[in-house]
């Protein structure tokens, strides 16, 4: 309780634009939760469904991994089922890479979505809280005029406690953001490194065994 308080008295210190930080953390907040499930269970998925048709594509045995792609509605199975259905229509190996990387760039928005916001909603914090701290202390200062000469410390002490305050709120949602959006961003770049991956792995075969026949 005592923390909570604590925090609700720095909030309350920061003046009016704690406000509108407190939103961006919200959000930013939400999308990384949300994306850090999607990307997770993606990653996961994929690699088990990797696992188990990689030996399969590097045994030449397509009609299996034609059946557990049917099966999976993983992405690397929707990008194997689009080169195996080219390779039945044209096993060229430029057909076979094209139809899989339009599979790929299907699938693309979805694995990015929304990650790229938060590094937006950092800069933003940042920029709420300098903006915060410079009308805080316009305020401050402009409020020292009319004052009384020994009031004049006690107000501009506490005008500038307060504008250090939003200042200090913005880089305390900025930097957390900031981080989760890199580590995030690795976790993308993952995930499309295994589907390209995929991809390689069955056009090789794929125009392997075209040759061989």
């Amino acid at each position: 309780m005592e923390l909570i308080a604590a925090i609700a008295h720095y909030f309350e210190l920061g003046g009016s634009f704690m406000y509108p930080i407190a939103v961006v953390l919200a959000v930013a907040t939400a999308i990384a939760l949300e994306r850090l499930i999607f990307l997770g269970k993606a990653i996961r998925e994929n690699r088990r469904f990797w696992s188990k048709v990689a030996p399969l594509i590097a045994s030449g045995d397509l009609d299996a991994v034609d059946k557990m792609t049917s099966d999976s509605s993983t992405a690397v199975a929707k990008i194997l089922a689009r080169g195996l259905e080219q390779s039945r229509i044209d096993s060229r190996r430029s057909e076979v890479e094209i139809a899989t990387e339009e599979g790929l760039m299907e699938l693309l928005p979805a694995i990015e979505r929304r990650t790229h916001y938060l590094a937006t909603f950092s800069n933003a914090a940042t920029l709420l809280g300098l903006l915060g701290t410079v009308i805080g202390l316009i305020t401050a200062f402009s409020a020292l005029g009319g004052a009384d000469p020994i009031e004049k410390a006690n107000m501009l002490s506490a005008g500038i406690s307060e504008a250090m305050s939003c200042t200090a709120f913005g880089l305390m949602v900025a930097i957390p953001t900031l981080l989760m959006h890199a580590y995030l961003q690795s976790q993308t770049t993952e995930l499309i490194d295994t589907l390209e991956s995929a991809c390689s792995r069955l056009v090789s075969t794929l125009c392997r065994k075209s040759t061989l026949g």
